[in-house]
């Protein structure tokens, strides 16, 4: 980003990611779609068929952001989220969240890769357009 560009704006992207909230399965779903769009090598999203014919659900989300590791894990009716620090693609040290904490460290850790990377910031533009 050059210095005349806007910046993101924090709290408006942590709105997004927390849009759909209040219905877990769909706010699940819809995270993890909003980041395998905006950061696609540095998210792993893991799904489980729910019965023999039923449909995929998210049961995981990770992004990896410089030396922080943002975890979701999807169990019934609710989320865990968890931070963890890398060093080497190790994880030396986990710590859960509540889920706004989380959200809010995400976006921060999202809008620092965004002015580092153009095709970042498009795309997390983009999320907070729709």
């Amino acid at each position: 980003m050059t210095p005349d560009e806007p910046g993101l704006d924090l709290d408006l992207l942590a709105a997004s990611l927390r849009a759909d909230s209040t219905d877990v399965s769909t706010f699940v779903e819809s995270l993890a779609a909003k980041l395998e769009d905006a950061v696609p090598g540095r998210v792993r999203v893991q799904r489980r068929r729910e019965g023999m014919f039923g449909p995929k659900k998210v049961r995981t989300v990770a992004v990896d952001l410089d030396d922080r590791r943002f975890e979701l894990v999807s169990e019934g009716p609710g989320v865990q989220t968890r931070c963890a620090k890398l060093s080497g693609g190790i994880v030396l040290k986990n710590e859960d969240f509540p889920t706004d904490a989380w959200l809010a460290r995400l976006g921060e850790a999202l809008a620092t890769e965004a002015q580092r990377n153009e095709t970042t910031r498009k795309a997390l533009e983009r999320l907070l357009i729709q």
